[in-house]
């Protein structure tokens, strides 16, 4: 069976060069959903779109020690899917905002379908 060259559409291919982003935006974006990839972020995740928590009460819930949800929750701070304030002498982690609700709600509802 011979390879018969397919018919190049020009005018499709020039028009969706010109709307994709920047190299720089999609490597930033592939970074970002690497972030999703370990299981106990994701747990994480879904405990603070349940309540805020320190990090105390977070290894708690997913009876982990305290060292393992500190790294990453660093992880996550710095993607700034997850920010803290200080309460005493606890900091308090939360989700950045409401694009990372979506995001792992729209996951979960996805795998679940």
């Amino acid at each position: 069976m011979e390879n018969t060259p397919c018919k190049l559409h020009k005018d499709a291919v020039e028009q969706i060069k010109q709307a994709m982003p920047p190299e720089d935006v999609t490597t930033r974006l592939g970074d970002f959903y690497k972030i999703f990839g370990d299981s106990t972020r994701i747990k994480i995740l879904y405990v603070l779109l349940q309540s805020q928590m320190c990090v105390c009460d977070i290894s708690a819930v997913l009876d982990m020690n305290q060292s393992a949800i500190s790294h990453q929750l660093k992880i996550l701070k710095h993607s700034k899917l997850v920010k803290c304030r200080r309460e005493g002498k606890s900091m308090i982690y939360s989700l950045a905002d409401s694009h990372v609700e979506s995001i792992v709600n729209q996951g979960m509802k996805h795998i679940c379908e």
